[in-house]
């Protein structure tokens, strides 16, 4: 018979290489099927008798909806792996249809030749078996079938024993009376142990070879079937030699069975193997990006459900982007100890106005030396980068607008026991001047006075709506950013100023799927008008004085742009948050033990360079988009 006859696909349950088989049975007028059905009756019947104290055996039903532990995988927006999460187990369930036939015939070969024949147990396996065990006493050979196999990975222990032996017995004849051979076949080949922490041969084909299981040739199919009794001493990693002895095994063994020629056993031994490399523990291609995002999926599902469902996940990222923006801050973070700011750190956080989509996330400086996500997970004050939440809830009272008079003039408020005197940066007092100038120049006292005229409680509650959940107190000094805030926080909160009061959730994750690609969670965008329009738009436009001709002219970027600098009173954190109606960005400069930078550090001279910077690679080949005037929007009442 011809090794092309033996790979084609015939019809019903018998796979690729196996028509030899119903050929056998039929020249012998089924005698040998009938001996081998009326053998397994016979075996079964005392098999089953032993098992009468078998009771509480697992309900092999269970296995018709069985979904085995599978790895989650991330990718960034345009499909690019990367990162995969799983717990103890590192595995990715494919079809059978999707899995090499040279594979499935030399797994066989070595684990089962009969798998297509038997009723669940093999009779001469376990008899000969049987003897075995009984001449030395113990178990020393398992005569096991492939659905025995999977039996006893997936319900069973692994320490040997008679009992177990039946047990397994017992239950792979249940199984097989209710579910199809190819069924059991696919379950086996997912959920079988190939060392280096692959389990199944998905996940170890594209560890071994680096390619999917689909794609496996003769040589690779018998090398990986040879590793199942003992994946680590047989690993081709561990031992070529000693694999590669295994792998001569195989296909001898394949060569017997006539499922192979001498000539394909001669050609798949020497043909030389390109190897892979393990792949369960390699580290994330962007660490920041990932981390955040499997703590985003964890409060939506849990770490179990991550860890082990098969999840496709797919960011709001692009990884070509996000390595930009990690290379910048490297750099920039060089510089600025370059400038005698030692033991300083920068995070970057980058938030798309028109979806609330994540478009890069840095927490640091280098993850290699500090995993801690600043970006995220950092409170740090804002100083005067609070002030515009303070004046937009001026604007949208109906009561102010950007040409009201404030006055920069000294005052002294009760705080508890003590007195509380705000000043101004140069501790000189302007008198009168409008909100545009009050923010353009960044005046403390001014934004003091109107979170006292507008209520504290309220400048709270438009944060919570610009999606800050950092705590808050209504402490007199707010205004002047004395609760910590994350710079994610801030990049969000002025992204929804962009979009002139237009918000989604901020997120790093588009969709979710399960491995068969149900839809799990869909992020598509559903904006929400949250703030007033006219408002939005007039703390825009104060913010784009600031950056022409107030503290922020260092972030200039020949477009326009809206931002505003903030650096705290003890000169610990100097920022520069800013936007432009495509990208809203937050660029945070100070130090983890929470020391002062140096004296005369501001965000005007430190942080706007930076956001300057980074805008200007980020927008490269980007058009200029301009914002809407507040003109355009009906003034809210008073």
């Amino acid at each position: 018979m011809s090794s092309n006859t033996l790979r084609q696909k015939p019809s019903g349950t018998i796979p690729p290489g196996f028509q030899f088989l119903q050929t056998v049975a039929k020249v012998t007028g089924g005698t040998l099927l009938g001996f081998t059905m009326l053998t397994s009756s016979i075996v079964a019947g005392g098999l089953v008798g032993l098992a009468i104290s078998f009771r509480n055996l697992p309900d092999v039903r269970v296995l018709r909806s069985y979904a085995p532990s599978e790895t989650s995988h991330i990718y960034d927006i345009k499909g690019k792996l990367l990162s995969s999460i799983h717990g103890e187990v590192n595995r990715e369930v494919v079809p059978l249809n999707k899995i090499s036939p040279e594979l499935k015939r030399a797994v066989m070969a070595i684990e089962d030749s009969h798998f297509y024949l038997h009723h669940g147990i093999n009779p001469s396996s376990v008899g000969r078996a049987l003897r075995a065990n009984w001449e030395k006493g113990s178990v020393v050979e398992g005569g096991s079938t492939v659905t025995m196999q999977l039996v006893k990975n997936i319900f069973l222990s692994h320490k040997k024993a008679f009992s177990r032996k039946v047990a397994e017995a017992v239950m792979a004849i249940r199984l097989e009376q209710i579910l199809p051979k190819d069924q059991i076949l696919e379950m086996y080949l997912n959920q079988v142990y190939w060392g280096h922490n692959n389990y199944g041969v998905e996940t170890a084909a594209e560890s071994y070879f680096g390619k999917h299981a689909s794609d496996l040739n003769l040589a690779e199919g018998a090398m990986m079937a040879g590793l199942i009794q003992a994946p680590e001493d047989y690993s081709p990693f561990l031992n070529y030699k000693l694999a590669k002895q295994r792998q001569a095994l195989v296909l001898a063994r394949m060569r017997d069975l006539n499922w192979i020629t001498p000539e394909e056993e001669a050609a798949a031994r020497k043909q030389a193997l390109k190897l892979g490399k393990p792949i369960s523990f390699q580290k994330s291609v962007l660490p920041y990006v990932t981390d955040a995002v499997k703590q985003e999926l964890i409060q939506r599902f849990s770490r179990a459900t991550v860890e082990k469902g098969g999840m496709r996940v797919q960011t709001t990222i692009d990884l070509k982007f996000q390595q930009m923006a990690e290379e910048f801050i490297g750099r920039e973070h060089a510089r600025l100890q370059r400038r005698g700011l030692w033991g300083t750190q920068l995070a970057l956080a980058a938030v798309d106005p028109r979806t609330h989509f994540i478009k890069a996330i840095v927490g640091g400086s280098d993850y290699s030396r500090s995993e801690y996500n600043r970006a995220t997970q950092a409170r740090r004050q804002p100083g005067s980068a609070f002030k515009p939440f303070v004046y937009y809830a001026a604007f949208a009272s109906g009561k102010y607008t950007p040409d009201s008079t404030v006055y920069d003039t000294p005052v002294r408020y009760r705080d508890g026991d003590r007195g509380y005197a705000p000043r101004n940066y140069d501790n000189t007092f302007g008198g009168a001047m409008s909100i545009r100038s009050a923010l353009q120049v960044s005046r403390n006292v001014p934004a003091v006075k109107m979170g006292r005229a507008v209520g504290l409680d309220k400048v709270i509650e438009i944060c919570r709506t610009l999606g800050i959940k950092s705590p808050m107190e209504p402490v007199i000094s707010l205004p002047l950013g004395a609760s910590g805030l994350s710079p994610m926080e801030m990049a969000s909160a002025y992204a929804t100023f962009g979009s002139m009061g237009w918000q989604s959730d901020t997120t790093l994750i588009v969709q979710v799927t399960d491995s068969s690609g149900n839809v799990l969670l869909d992020n598509t965008p559903k904006p929400k008008l949250v703030l007033d329009a006219w408002a939005a738009a007039s703390i825009t436009s104060v913010l784009q004085s600031a950056v022409t001709s107030g503290t922020g002219k260092a972030a200039q970027i020949g477009r326009p742009a809206a931002g505003k600098t903030g650096t705290t009173s003890s000169e610990k954190d100097v920022w520069f948050v800013g936007y432009v109606p495509q990208l809203s960005v937050a660029i945070w400069i100070g130090r983890d033990d929470n020391r002062r930078l140096a004296s005369g550090v501001t965000g005007g001279q430190y942080a706007a360079p930076i956001w300057r910077n980074f805008m200007v690679k980020a927008l490269d080949g980007v058009p200029v988009e301009y914002f809407p005037s507040a003109s355009q929007f009906k003034r809210p009442r008073r």
